[in-house]
């Protein structure tokens, strides 16, 4: 039933990458172009449905697929690492992990790049941290 779910999600997802126009990297990277108010709006769209999904689960609602949710807000050194890493990588190359995916359908070439050495950093960020980044609790 959660792998249902996670593919009904992650698909729901990039269909919005897709609609939005997020899957283009030139959406991140033309800073000197005129500006495209479209991804702030995606970004607000974003923030306000993760603050309505955060505000449930604060609140202490029943949950449909778990028992309980595992929210850290601790700021510490891996975050601020691996929000910089982040933030260089989009720079640079101009794609997020969703639409990084998603651009694979676009045959883009810089994905041919980007992808596979984002998943190396994935594969080196988990190795270098003595704790999963994902942690199980509950069911």
């Amino acid at each position: 039933m959660r792998s249902a779910f996670g593919f009904l999600s992650g698909l729901v997802f990039g269909i919005g990458l897709f609609v939005s126009g997020m899957a283009d990297p030139a959406k991140v990277l033309d800073l000197l172009g005129p500006w495209d108010p479209s991804l702030a709006f995606v970004l607000g769209g974003a923030t306000l449905t993760a603050l309505a999904g955060y505000h449930l689960v604060w609140r202490g609602r029943a949950r449909a697929l778990t028992a309980s949710f595992d929210i850290s807000t601790a700021i510490d050194r891996p975050l601020l690492v691996g929000a910089a890493l982040f933030g260089f990588g989009w720079g640079l190359g101009g794609f997020r992990p969703g639409p990084a995916w998603t651009s694979l359908a676009l045959g883009l070439a810089g994905i041919l790049v980007s992808l596979p050495a984002m998943l190396i950093g994935i594969a080196l960020g988990g190795r270098a941290t003595s704790r999963p980044l994902l942690q199980k609790t509950g069911a």
